[in-house]
């Protein structure tokens, strides 16, 4: 009875000499809520009266979301702060120049600072040079030898930085297009052009809490692949479409639910990329040489057989045909990929962490996606029935969508509650991959409905 009271008096006193949520937070902390806030007030000063209520809400709503992310995760602190003031500078030059209706967009191309580092176009096409070096070091620390982590780090400083000018660059690219005339501005949600640099810097960002919560960087090389490609679609849809040039929204994208829609469906793609790459680590550390040979370079092969065939029989529009040479060139080089990954197993598994932290690292990504993405359907739901008179219609983005979603929802299932672990749950992931890409952009390339202003 006295070593129970004793117990129990114990831990009543390690619980009452815990400090609270309140008292944890630094000065820092503090002085971050603040800044956000004073920022908030200015916006709204600023910009309120070019907002309706629903945007007023978002903007008031974004105060305390913004907080607790920067409390939760101390570097978002950081990198807010830095691109809040990253981006009034820009706009400080810009302001420098103006025109009969607002700032003079041609100082893009006069300021050395706009020019060079902080218009929109400008820091985006940094953010696509850092992502790119940043794969490189985190391969080049695959290869570096057991213990030399000196490459990894500069990849992951590298990603940091590509984030950063991924939100400078959208920031600005919103002021910009404010400045182009009555009715144009948006926020840079509304295309493809626009979204790729959003997956760029979410599913960075997304890996890089990952690196720091599991403390290796061994996930780096493979994580960032996904994003170069990302960013190589983004370089080539720039130069064939000229994408990077500011459009009027058309007027189904002219809705408040396109802000929050939008955000939620790339937090689910960008982290189900991740988990697909982290799969692909998996894999080729568990699966036989001759099933990662079938698996990963048979399918896509078979799959370029299939399309070559229905090129060279199939009577074909120029649409359908152009959007078969875009699959072919990607399917390569996923080719290309797999065979690499299968070739250098040895150096990959020397750097790779446990399977447990890779199957852990995969499940919490697609508990996040699946979340993110169940919202973002729900919203999209809300969005069809104020544009198009309808909750739902069966438009092929809505069924791909659906697709996903009932994808994963038996992934996480299987995962809860039957245990689904290892190998078998690292293929489906790595799947899963491929049924998201087509929805995100097969259906943009092959299909029509209601969303055909999103086609390539």
């Amino acid at each position: 009875m006295n070593s129970t009271t004793s117990t129990v008096g114990s831990t009543t006193t390690l619980q009452l000499g815990r400090p609270s949520y309140w008292t944890r937070r630094s000065a820092f902390d503090w002085l971050f809520a603040l800044l956000v806030t004073i920022g908030a007030g200015y916006a709204w000063v600023q910009y309120g009266t070019a907002m309706n209520e629903y945007e007023r809400g978002i903007l008031v709503g974004a105060v305390p979301a913004l907080i607790w992310l920067g409390w939760f995760w101390g570097p978002l602190r950081t990198l807010t702060l830095g691109v809040g003031a990253a981006s009034l500078l820009a706009i400080a030059l810009y302001r420098r120049q103006t025109d009969g209706f607002g700032v003079d967009l041609a100082a893009a191309e006069q300021v050395f600072w706009l020019k060079y580092m902080l218009s929109s176009q400008s820091a985006i096409l940094w953010m696509c040079t850092l992502t790119f070096m940043s794969t490189l070091f985190y391969w080049i620390g695959y290869f570096a030898g057991r213990g030399n982590d000196t490459a990894q780090r500069i990849g992951s400083r590298l990603a940091w930085a590509a984030v950063f000018m991924a939100l400078l660059g959208t920031m600005v690219r919103w002021f910009e297009s404010h400045q182009i005339g009555p009715d144009i501005g948006h926020i840079p949600v509304s295309n493809l052009y626009e979204v790729f640099v959003m997956f760029t810097w979410m599913t960075t960002l997304f890996y890089l809490y990952y690196e720091q919560q599991y403390r290796t960087r061994a996930l780096g090389a493979f994580v960032m692949l996904i994003v170069s490609a990302g960013v190589g679609f983004l370089l080539w849809y720039t130069v064939s479409r000229g994408a990077h040039e500011i459009q009027p929204l058309v007027p189904a994208l002219q809705s408040w639910w396109m802000k929050v829609h939008v955000p939620a469906n790339f937090v689910g793609y960008g982290t189900f990329a991740l988990a697909a790459m982290v799969a692909l680590m998996y894999l080729t550390k568990t699966a036989p040489a001759r099933t990662l040979w079938i698996g990963l370079i048979g399918m896509p092969g078979a799959v370029l057989l299939l399309m070559g065939a229905f090129w060279a029989f199939g009577n074909l529009t120029p649409e359908t045909s152009s959007a078969l040479a875009k699959s072919a060139r990607l399917l390569g080089g996923c080719l290309l990929l797999f065979a690499f990954t299968i070739v250098a197993r040895g150096p990959i598994h020397r750097h790779t962490p446990s399977l447990e932290v890779l199957d852990d690292v995969m499940y919490k990504a697609i508990a996040v996606g699946f979340a993110f993405f169940t919202i973002a359907t729900i919203l999209g739901a809300f969005w069809a029935a104020e544009a198009w008179g309808g909750y739902w219609s069966w438009d092929p983005k809505e069924t791909w969508a659906l697709i996903v979603w009932l994808n994963y929802a038996a992934w996480l299932h299987m995962r809860l509650m039957k245990g689904l672990r290892g190998t078998m749950a690292a293929w489906w992931a790595l799947v899963g991959l491929v049924v998201t890409t087509f929805a995100f952009l097969g259906v943009n390339m092959f299909l029509s409905g209601l969303h055909s202003y999103g086609e390539l």
